[in-house]
């Protein structure tokens, strides 16, 4: 806070009875608990809204309740973005009139400041009504946030009778009144203001506690006049083609105002902004749609003919405000997009892979493509691109980050898809195969815990523009296993063929979506080259068990390695699966567990059909497993033979399942609240278990694979070539690929 702050242009301010509510374009805050707040605000807002906030101050007495409580307001107002450093003045004409002249409060619901002096300090009347105002015990804080369209229910809250008019600072309980003068305890305790944040509702009431009925707002700009500039009410909104003479615009300076965290720095960059907009026909509507929200903000525009862009495909430029910096807009299909900004080259790649991508998706959806862009699509997306070039240009952050949208991941790049029917636009986090510019070469942390993962999984898999599928439940049965399927893509080879579709099972359908991802990527990778994860701990954990399971497969068991039933066929889990296999599903199968090694803690289990009729040898494998004990292996070996035994019914999978297994374990348990009764029984309890000695597992396996010696060499090619890029665009999205199970190691 410093002493030539002022109120954030745009603020709204409603005054409650016994508190206020601010609301800007990026924060919002209520305070509450006192009546004296209003009054405070009532003299406070005019010298805070023309930036005389140092000299209103200079006029307070250091140490009197009433300064404490002007720097508690200021402080949350600095805390919740609703402060901007005031300008530097300018050297008009004398005869010119204020640029930004205060913004008065709405008389519906404003508070009358009154004189400038007839509270302060000097005022020997007005000074004792503000005695008790350090009194931090006065200031309520009562639970939630006001709810001005419904009655009270607790201290502090208020009812729409009870809302302050237009009748001035008496009404409120003020000074005058005696049963105020006590309330004014307490205001200084910024600790017992109760604060709301989120993104402010300028066009309707909040939807989150405290809403406050639009109608009672202090804003002479109307909310239109902040929703960017391209909203209702903004540039595009001005007269035809606007001014080309590089006069920002008053209502893009409003924005700027609204929205910057240094409008004086973001309004040099823009006013030396120069934007190009190349297309091949700068004439066609996308071309022509960006080049009026341009011009309507008032930035000079070339148009540049450019005949190797598509038809559809629009390129914005700028340059003078720093970084030369480019969006593309288009479509691929019936889906128009608008890239992240960057370099034109970065921008030009971008637009080429999705159209690509949408164009492909739209083939398998059987989209019919419109033979034109509709003009309010063309003029959508061409005000969405100059949008985020504005940002850009302007230091701003980029309307994607705007929305707190919890599917957007932080660190990676957003483009805008939109559809015309239905009409929806939203924005999907996305990495092209061409990763030109030093942001678009991220590499996010590995996932926290599972969530964060399945976060990770959707943006990869968005069905528009994804590089590869999402896996989902479907139309399968979740009884008696969660099951999760997915669709892979067709070879890049262009290899004419049915769709592979892979199907897989687990505890529950998270962990489901988890392992049918990971193996669809190895799938699309090299089926026997490469093993995916999660994170470090999940791939070298699949890695390690596969590699296990297949030098076991291929050594002969003997009795001194079979384990005794008796001490595994007590486990919860297993009991539960072996049931649903052999009563719900009706299938015969063997099952048998065996050491891995003398002395390890190592035990591989294995479900077999039964065969029918003599003579026949061991019947085929319906599930295997590789894990620390006996019950464990025994459970996840019987739980895979459900799932196979499941999903015969639905057609025959791409491939097999993997023994992965408790290589999950700790990643749903970070994070994951146990209750003490949750034992074995409970899928929660037996993954925390597992993921205690997961670690210790790897190691074991590690230990016995060096031993063992290297594992068989695979295959030099994989049935489909794998996609070059995919691996690169996994480790970006953090991601572990490992080559083989000797990387592993």
């Amino acid at each position: 806070m410093t002493g030539g702050d002022r109120l954030r242009p745009g603020t709204a301010v409603t005054p409650l009875r016994a508190g206020l509510h601010l609301r800007g374009r990026r924060g919002s805050v209520t305070l509450e608990g006192s009546t004296a707040v209003p009054v405070v605000w009532g003299l406070l807002e005019e010298p805070l809204r023309a930036g005389r906030l140092a000299e209103f101050r200079e006029g307070l007495d250091p140490g009197s309740p009433l300064r404490a409580a002007v720097d508690t307001l200021i402080g949350q107002l600095a805390a919740h973005d609703l402060l901007v450093p005031t300008p530097p003045p300018a050297s008009p004409p004398a005869s010119a009139e204020p640029s930004d002249p205060p913004v008065p409060s709405d008389p519906a619901g404003a508070v009358d400041p009154g004189p400038p002096d007839s509270a302060g300090p000097s005022d020997a009347a007005a000074a004792s009504d503000f005695a008790g105002l350090s009194d931090l015990a006065r200031l309520s804080d009562p639970v939630g946030h006001p709810d001005i369209g419904g009655p009270s229910d607790s201290a502090g809250v208020v009812d729409p009778a009870g809302a302050v008019d237009s009748a001035g600072p008496s009404d409120l309980a003020g000074p005058s009144d005696p049963a105020a003068a006590s309330d004014f305890a307490g205001l200084s305790d910024p600790a017992r203001l109760s604060d709301s944040v989120g993104p402010p509702d300028f066009g309707g009431p909040s939807d989150s506690a405290g809403a406050v009925d639009p109608a009672g707002a202090v804003n002479s700009a109307g909310p239109s006049d902040f929703a960017g500039p391209l909203g209702p009410g903004g540039p595009s909104d001005s007269a035809g083609g606007g001014d080309t003479g590089g006069a920002v615009d008053s209502a893009v300076v409003r924005w700027i105002e609204a929205t910057a965290a240094r409008p004086a720095d973001a309004l040099a960059a823009l006013a030396a902004a120069q934007v190009e907009v190349l297309a091949r026909d700068p004439a066609a509507p996308p071309a022509a749609a960006a080049v009026r929200a341009l011009e309507a903000c008032g930035l000079p525009v070339t148009r540049t003919p450019d005949p190797g862009l598509p038809g559809d495909r629009v390129l914005l430029t700028v340059r003078g405000a720093g970084r030369d910096r480019a969006v593309a807009a288009g479509r691929g299909g019936a889906t128009g997009y608008v890239t992240a900004p960057g370099s034109a080259a970065q921008a030009r790649a971008d637009a080429a892979a999705l159209e690509t991508r949408l164009a492909r998706a739209a083939a398998n959806a059987a989209a019919p493509r419109s033979p034109g862009v509709p003009g309010a699509f063309a003029a959508l997306l061409a005000g969405a691109a100059a949008h985020r070039l504005l940002c850009a240009a302007a230091g701003l952050p980029d309307p994607a980050a705007e929305g707190d949208d919890p599917r957007l991941l932080p660190g990676i790049p957003a483009v805008l898809l939109a559809d015309l029917r239905p009409a929806r636009a939203d924005h999907h986090s996305w990495l092209g195969p061409e990763r030109i510019d030093a942001d678009r070469r991220v590499h996010l942390a590995p996932p926290a815990g599972l969530g964060e993962a399945l976060r990770r999984i959707t943006a990869l898999g968005e069905h528009r523009c994804g590089p590869l599928p999402a896996p989902l439940p479907g139309e399968l049965p979740q009884l008696p296993v969660p099951l999760a399927t997915c669709t892979l893509p067709a070879p890049a080879t262009g290899t004419a063929g049915p769709p592979r579709t892979l199907t897989g099972g687990g505890p529950r359908l998270d962990l489901a979506r988890l392992e049918v991802f990971c193996r669809a990527a190895e799938l699309l990778l090299g089926e026997t080259e490469f093993t995916v994860g999660a994170d470090p701990g999940h791939a070298r954990g699949r890695a390690l068990r596969h590699a296990a399971a297949r030098r076991l497969a291929a050594t002969v068991p003997d009795d001194r390695t079979a384990v005794d039933p008796a001490r595994w066929s007590d486990h919860p889990q297993l009991r539960h699966w072996w049931t649903t296999l052999t009563d719900r599903l009706a299938v015969t199968a063997r099952l048998e567990v065996h050491r891995a090694a003398p002395r390890a803690h190592a035990y591989r289990a294995v479900v077999r059909r039964t065969p029918t009729g003599e003579g026949h040898g061991p019947g085929p494998v319906l599930g295997e497993a590789v894990e620390a004990t006996p019950g464990d292996a025994a459970s996840f070996a019987v739980l895979a033979a459900c799932t196979a035994a499941v999903t015969a019914a639905s057609g025959p999978s791409a491939a097999r399942p993997r023994p992965s297994g408790a290589a999950l374990a700790p990643l749903a348990a970070a994070g994951a609240r146990t209750a003490a009764w949750e034992d074995l029984g409970w899928t929660g309890g037996w993954l925390a278990d597992l993921a205690g000695r997961e670690e210790a597992f790897q190691d074991t396996l590690h230990r016995l694979s060096a031993a063992a010696g290297p594992a068989a060499p695979t295959p030099d090619r994989a049935p489909h070539p794998p996609d070059p890029e995919l691996a690169g665009l996994l480790r970006s999205f953090g991601f572990t690929v490992l080559r083989t199970a000797e990387e592993a190691r």
